[in-house]
């Protein structure tokens, strides 16, 4: 899911990194502004990006309901199977890693070892009838396919390449990447799905529909990690990987994170900031989606 083809890294390379540099990035929508407005925080409120990006409830109750009425409830199937799935994937790369540093010979034939899917432990979740382990199980050997041929094209370019390097050229992502948005009225405690160091890139990995909003998740991690780190990130990815015919489909949205996007997410940032703060019940939006976790709360009838 991580790692991008040739053609995907030409595109990227020779047309979405030109077209960050062109447009440009008004200099007071960086991160490392996050003390100056619009950035500084109006609000002393610390959201999720989660809670900022997620315009599945187009008005924001579900913000108000579980941080002012304090009102939980369990995740939707599709949450939980979402949240799996990205366990199996930070699962393969984490084993793959090791096990290349574990090696004292053949780091190809080390891999070997992940042919049999290491599927991380369902006990704290409910999966339904084989399905979604079944999607997991397809998802494991997809990505061991991709780690492998990665791995053997390094090798056979370069027959004296240490393991490090080997590593860092190989899988060059950081998996659920932890980040302090606090300078930004965020949490401390933010994970970003992953970030490819050598683009350098934030992704984020859905398993759902496309959404328009989606795009605020990879605008918000970036904005935390120029706050945190001063370096500009101005490319995202969403990673849309879906089931068909027991094989996996992925779909890449690449994106320039620009000023519209930016100025996007610090102003659903405030308003859902203020809803707290203020403890204000922004009502409910003209459609409901049955999938939403919080839809009997609204709708108890």
């Amino acid at each position: 899911m991580y790692f991008l083809s040739e053609e995907e890294k030409r595109f990227v390379l020779r047309r979405l990194a030109p077209q960050a540099r062109e447009r440009g990035v008004a200099d007071d929508l960086r991160g490392w502004n996050w003390d100056k407005p619009p950035l500084s925080p109006i609000f002393d409120i610390s959201l999720g990006v989660y809670e900022v990006a997620g315009h599945y409830c187009p008005t924001g109750r579900d913000v108000y309901l579980r941080r002012v009425m304090r009102r939980r409830v369990p995740p939707n199937p599709a949450m939980t199977e979402g949240a799996y799935l990205h366990a199996v994937l930070c699962q393969i790369i984490l084993d793959a890693k090791r096990a290349i540093y574990a090696t004292e010979g053949n780091p190809a034939t080390a891999l070997h070892t992940l042919r049999e899917p290491n599927l991380p432990a369902t006990s704290s979740v409910t999966l339904d009838d084989g399905t979604v382990i079944a999607k997991a199980t397809l998802l494991w050997d997809y990505e061991y396919q991709q780690i492998l041929a990665r791995v053997q094209q390094i090798l056979a370019r370069q027959p004296h390449i240490g393991i490090d390097s080997l590593v860092n050229l190989a899988l060059p992502v950081i998996v659920e990447q932890k980040l302090d948005g606090a300078f930004l009225g965020l949490s401390r405690h933010l994970s970003v799905d992953a970030f490819v160091w050598s683009e350098p890139m934030v992704l984020d990995i859905k398993f759902g529909r496309k959404e328009a909003f989606h795009r605020l998740s990879t605008t918000g991690y970036a904005l935390v990690m120029e706050s945190v780190y001063e370096y500009p990130v101005s490319l995202g990815c969403i990673v849309y990987v879906s089931f068909h015919n027991g094989r996996v489909v992925v779909e890449r949205d690449f994106h320039v994170i620009d000023d519209e996007l930016r100025q996007w997410f610090i102003e659903s940032r405030d308003e859902r900031a203020r809803l707290v703060e203020e403890e204000i019940d922004p009502g409910l939006p003209d459609h409901c989606p049955l999938s939403c976790p919080y839809y009997r709360v609204c709708h108890p009838e």
